[in-house]
C-alpha cells in the first residue's frame, strides 16, 4: 500500500407475484453533504449518479451550446500504472467533493484521490489480494467509490475485486479507524451462506450506496450463461458507515418462509444461484426506501430447474433503510430465460400525469422499456398489462404464461426481430441477410431460446442482446422538464438451448447451439453478412422522454458511422445516414446540455482516429457541438466547479489506449 498525504478538506402463486406489493414506511433517512438534495448541488458531484435520486444532472451552464466546441484539455490521468497489467475500461465515474475528485482505477483497483484542477495525484491506496483477487468474477478498475460526512469526519469507502469493503479517510487515504479489522469488513462473510474465501466467486463492479450512517451493498457472481444451478446465492447488505457493522440482510432468493418462496417451485430456491444487485442503486430519504434492482437467476438463459415465477429475479424492490423489510416490488420479466437483468440505477422523479403529482421511479432496461411506477406504493403509473407470450420447445423447461408490457413510454430501441429488422443497404445484402436468418427463430420480444438442431433453427435471434438496450450506465434527468435521457445500443445475439455432457453441468442443458457434423466448430458464421451487422441502423441512439406523458420528445443515432461500414467496399456510392455506434456509455444533463461521448474510436477527415465528446440541445436532439477525445469513452460524464470553472470529466480508453480519465473546461 501507498500512502500521499494531501492538504486537508473542509467538512460538508403466480398471481401473486405479478405486481408490486407493500406500502413503504416514511422514516426519514438524512443524507450527508447534501448527498440525498436533487441534482448535483454548488458545483459539487458527491455520489455516483450525481446525488441518491440518480439524476446524473447539474444546473450548471457555464458550458453551452455557444461554447462547446472551444473546450480544452484541462488534464488527463492515466491509469496505466495503478496495478500489475494495464486497464483499457476505465469505467469509473469519479466523485469531486471540495476541489478534490475521488474515484477507483486500475487493474489492481486503487482508489484514489486527484487535484479536481490540475489532476494531480493526492493520494492512492491499493491493496494486493493475491490469489483471492486473481480468482474475483469482477475484476477491472470498478465503477467508482461513495464519499460519506458527518461534518467533521470524511470517508470514502468502496468494494475491492476480492469483495471486501475498505473505508479510508478522505483527507489522507488511509484506512479508516474503527471500520470492521483496519478499515475492512470481509463481504465474504456474513452472507448468510459458506463461502470459499480464496475462490468463492462473488465480487462487485459498483459502487455502495451511502444513505445516511447506513452503506448498502449489493453482489455480483460468475457469469450466469453456464447452465449450473448451484452458483453463490445474491443478496443485500446494509452496514453502519462507523463501525462496519453488519445492519441487515435481504435475500433476493427467498428462504422458505420468506415472503416469494412459492414462486419457487419444487423447493428450486433452494439451490438455485445469482439474483444479485450488481447495478448501480437509488433511494429516497424521505421515504426511508432504498431501490434495488435484481438480475436472473442461473442459468441465464435455461430455467428448467428452477420453475416458477422466481422472485425476486429481475425485479425492483424497495428495501426500508433501517432494517431491510421489502416494502415493495415490480418483477419486470417472470422466470427470466432471456439475461434481462436490471442494469443500472433508477431515476427517481417527482412528475405530474393528467394532473396527478406522482412520486415516480423510472427504470431502464436491458429490453429497452422505462419502467415507470409510483415510488411510494409500486404500482405502474400507466397500465403494464400481462400479455400471452411464446411458450418454447426446450425439454425440462418452465415457461410464463405471461409477461408485463409497458402501454407507456414506448419502446426506446427495437425489440425482437423480424423480416424488417434485416440490413437493407443494398437489395444485394437484403438477400444476403435473409439467407443467414433464415438459419435461426424470428419473433417478437419475449420469443425464448429454441431448442437448437441442425441444420435449423440454430438459435433464437435476440434483440436487444443480453447487455441491452441499456445497460449500466443508465439514464440521466432534467428536473425542470421531467425528461429522461437515454443512451441504448442496437445489437443483435442468437440463443440456442442444445444437450452437453452431463460432466459440464448439473443443469443437463446449456447455451449449445447445434453443430455440423461434418465441422469442428459448434457456431456457424457471425450474425453479419460480409462483416456488416445482419440488421440495420442506427446501431447506437440517444432517446429524451417526457416523464409527464410518457412520450418520446426526440431520437437521435449517436455516434459517427464506424470506419468498418462507411469504408465497405459493397457499399461504395452508396449513401448512408450516420448509423451511430454501440457500447456501453452514458450521458450527463446539465442546465442547456445533455452531453455523451462516442462508443467507438472513427476516422476523422484530417486522417486521425479517435472519439467526440458530443452535446445536444436538450429540447430538439440537435447535436450543438463536439469535442476531440484521445480515444472512445467507458466512463459516464461528470461535470463540476472548481475555482469558478466547469469542468466536464469522464472516463476513456481502448485496446490500444489504457483507461484514464480525461477533463475539459473552456479556455
Amino acid at each position: 500500500m501507498v500512502e500521499l498525504t494531501r492538504r486537508s478538506i473542509s467538512a460538508a402463486g403466480l398471481a401473486l407475484f405479478l405486481s408490486a406489493n407493500g406500502v413503504p414506511a416514511r422514516a426519514q433517512v438524512e443524507a450527508p453533504n447534501g448527498a440525498g438534495t436533487r441534482g448535483a448541488k454548488d458545483g459539487q458531484w458527491p455520489t455516483h449518479g450525481g446525488d441518491l435520486y440518480s439524476w446524473r444532472y447539474s444546473p450548471l451552464d457555464k458550458i453551452n451550446a455557444e461554447n462547446f466546441k472551444d473546450l480544452e484539455l484541462a488534464w488527463r490521468f492515466k491509469t496505466a500504472n495503478l496495478g500489475p497489467a494495464v486497464d483499457p475500461i476505465m469505467q469509473a465515474t469519479p466523485l469531486m467533493v471540495n476541489g478534490v475528485l475521488y474515484t477507483t482505477a486500475g487493474t489492481r483497483r486503487a482508489a484514489i484521490a486527484i487535484d479536481a484542477g490540475t489532476g494531480e495525484l493526492l493520494w492512492t491506496y491499493s491493496l494486493n489480494e493475491g490469489e483471492r483477487g486473481r480468482q474475483a468474477p469482477r475484476q477491472g478498475s470498478g465503477r467508482g467509490l461513495c464519499y460519506w460526512t458527518d461534518g467533521k469526519a470524511e470517508r470514502v469507502l468502496y468494494v475491492t475485486p476480492g469483495y471486501r469493503l475498505i473505508s479510508l479517510d478522505a483527507k489522507t487515504g488511509r484506512p479508516a479507524e474503527g471500520f470492521g479489522e483496519a478499515g475492512q469488513v470481509d463481504l465474504k462473510l456474513e452472507l448468510d451462506q459458506q463461502i470459499d474465501l480464496e475462490k468463492g466467486k462473488i465480487g462487485l463492479n459498483a459502487t455502495p450506496l451511502v444513505v445516511g450512517d447506513v452503506i448498502v451493498v449489493g453482489a455480483a457472481f460468475e457469469a450466469g450463461d453456464a447452465p449450473n444451478k448451484t452458483n453463490i446465492k445474491g443478496a443485500v447488505r446494509a452496514y453502519d458507515i462507523r463501525t462496519g457493522k453488519r445492519l441487515w440482510i435481504f435475500h433476493t432468493i427467498p428462504k422458505k418462509g420468506e415472503f416469494g418462496a412459492e414462486t419457487w417451485l419444487n423447493d428450486s430456491n433452494s439451490w438455485t444461484g445469482n439474483t444479485g444487485v450488481w447495478a448501480q442503486m437509488s433511494a429516497d430519504p424521505e421515504l426511508g426506501l432504498v431501490y434495488v434492482g435484481v438480475e436472473s437467476a442461473t442459468a441465464d438463459w435455461y430455467g428448467g430447474n428452477r420453475p416458477g415465477a422466481n422472485l425476486f429475479g429481475e425485479s425492483i424492490v424497495a428495501l426500508d433503510l433501517k432494517t431491510g423489510k421489502r416494502r415493495w416490488h415490480y418483477q419486470m420479466v417472470h422466470h427470466g430465460i432471456w439475461d434481462r437483468d436490471v442494469p443500472c440505477a433508477a431515476v427517481l422523479a417527482d412528475i405530474t400525469v393528467g394532473g396527478r403529482k406522482i412520486k415516480a421511479i423510472a427504470q431502464p432496461t436491458k429490453q429497452s422499456w422505462l419502467y415507470v411506477l409510483d415510488r411510494v406504493t409500486g404500482k405502474p403509473v400507466w397500465p403494464i398489462p400481462e400479455r400471452p407470450v411464446p411458450k418454447g420447445d426446450v425439454p425440462g423447461e418452465w415457461y410464463s404464461p405471461t409477461q408485463p408490457i409497458p402501454s407507456k413510454p414506448p419502446a426506446y430501441d427495437r425489440q425482437g426481430v423480424m423480416k424488417d429488422d434485416l440490413i437493407d443497404f443494398t437489395p444485394e445484402l437484403r438477400a444476403e441477410a435473409e439467407k443467414v436468418a433464415a438459419d435461426y427463430k424470428l419473433g417478437p420480444i419475449f420469443t425464448p431460446p429454441v431448442y437448437s438442431k441442425w441444420p435449423r433453427p440454430l438459435g433464437t435471434l435476440m434483440l436487444p442482446n443480453t447487455q441491452g438496450g441499456s445497460s449500466w450506465p443508465g439514464a440521466s434527468f432534467d428536473p425542470e422538464t421531467n425528461i429522461i435521457y437515454l443512451y441504448s445500443m442496437t445489437r443483435l445475439t442468437a440463443l440456442g438451448i442444445g444437450p452437453i455432457a452431463p460432466e459440464q453441468s448439473d443443469a443437463g442443458m446449456g447455451l449449445n447451439m447445434a453443430r455440423d457434423p461434418n465441422a469442428t466448430s459448434r457456431r456457424r458464421a457471425p450474425l453479419g453478412v460480409r462483416g456488416l451487422p445482419l440488421i440495420k441502423p442506427p446501431y447506437g441512439r440517444v432517446t429524451a422522454i417526457d416523464l409527464n406523458k410518457g412520450d418520446i420528445v426526440w431520437q437521435v443515432a449517436h455516434g459517427e458511422t464506424p470506419d468498418s461500414i462507411r469504408n465497405h467496399e459493397a457499399l461504395k456510392g452508396v449513401k448512408i445516414p450516420r448509423t451511430g455506434s454501440a457500447g456501453l456509455i452514458g450521458t450527463l444533463t446539465t442546465k442547456t446540455l445533455v452531453v455523451i461521448g462516442d462508443a467507438e474510436t472513427t476516422t476523422g477527415e484530417d486522417g486521425v482516429k479517435s472519439g467526440w465528446l458530443r452535446a445536444y440541445d436538450k429540447k430538439t436532439g440537435a447535436e450543438v457541438g463536439q469535442v476531440r477525445m484521445p480515444t472512445r469513452q467507458t466512463g459516464t460524464p461528470i461535470t463540476y466547479l472548481h475555482n469558478d470553472q466547469q469542468y466536464i470529466v469522464l472516463g476513456v480508453g481502448g485496446p490500444d489506449s489504457p483507461g484514464e480519465l480525461i477533463a475539459y473546461r473552456l479556455p
